[in-house]
């Protein structure tokens, strides 16, 4: 049985986007499929239907979304996201290439930096990685370049729409080791999910590893949005019109049949906010796929 706490959640489901989360046990594995929700949940998400996002609107939300997230940067600036330290111990393969790696120095692509609060953790255990990052927002990639530890002998970031050839334009097909997509793919419109894992899988060079994460289906965020909110099937806008889906392996399953899939997983984790007095279950899509060598 999941229970999703619902004392205090105002700030945690407005802070979904900021990765709140204090995990404090290891991963357990979730098979949705054997998810008991709890009567609240299910009339909760019941509730979602009774006021759908109208056409117009869900258009206007899909035209305006980079304009949506550059004000989410100009309003927050970098006090939004938390800086990622658990990405190591998630990922172990970016382990791989730690100060001790006397190996060539592997290429990594963080696909929806924001701020940089997954790329300059990575720079600070100076890893043997030259890393390129992109965003959707150039007031996220500003805030990048101009953070203390930019360094483009290091780290190289630039604006970019990864559901057009935006990506094999600045990089070229075949040119980089790792890619990692962390909670970005959910703020994309599901319909350009597949365009976005055919581009990914262009830049990545043969035997390299695209590195995945996002929201879940029935993570509780998902059952707190209210009528209004619901644009499709797991898909919903936030107030500040940023949107958000939420995974099943069955869509990663789809995505990312031209890659070998060696991980694809929902598991649950803690969020922990002690100043709001929050300790609530989170569920995540976890996932590695592996372009083979002979592709």
């Amino acid at each position: 049985l999941i229970h999703f706490y619902k004392r205090k959640m105002t700030n945690i489901c407005d802070n979904e986007k900021g990765d709140l989360e204090n995990s404090q046990d290891q991963n357990l594995t979730v098979h949705l499929d054997k998810l008991k929700l709890t009567e609240n949940d299910l009339k909760s998400l019941e509730k979602q239907n009774s006021r759908i996002v109208n056409d117009f609107k869900a258009n206007k939300l899909e035209a305006e979304a980079k304009k949506n997230w550059d004000l989410f940067y100009k309003r927050n600036e970098t006090k939004f996201f938390k800086d990622r330290h658990w990405t190591t111990r998630e990922f172990e393969e970016l382990i791989g290439s730690g100060p001790s790696d006397t190996s060539e120095r592997k290429t990594l692509l963080e696909v929806g930096c924001g701020v940089g609060n997954f790329v300059f953790p990575l720079l600070e255990e100076n890893l043997n990685l030259y890393i390129y990052c992109c965003d959707f927002s150039p007031r996220g990639v500003d805030f990048v370049k101009k953070n203390e530890l930019y360094d483009e002998s290091r780290v190289k970031a630039f604006v970019c729409d990864i559901t057009t050839d935006g990506l094999t334009e600045e990089l070229g097909d075949n040119s980089v080791d790792i890619i990692s997509m962390v909670f970005v793919l959910s703020a994309i419109h599901p319909d350009k999910h597949h365009q976005v894992f055919k581009n990914l899988w262009r830049v990545l060079k043969p035997g390299g590893i695209l590195l995945f994460r996002d929201y879940a289906m029935y993570d509780m965020t998902m059952i707190r949005f209210g009528p209004g909110s619901k644009i499709a099937e797991r898909f919903y806008t936030r107030q500040d019109g940023t949107r958000t889906f939420f995974f099943t392996p069955a869509d990663l399953d789809s995505l990312g049949k031209d890659f070998t899939i060696t991980e694809n997983q929902v598991v649950q984790r803690r969020t922990v906010n002690k100043k709001e007095g929050v300790d609530a279950t989170r569920l995540f899509l976890q996932a590695k796929f592996i372009k083979e060598a002979s592709s």
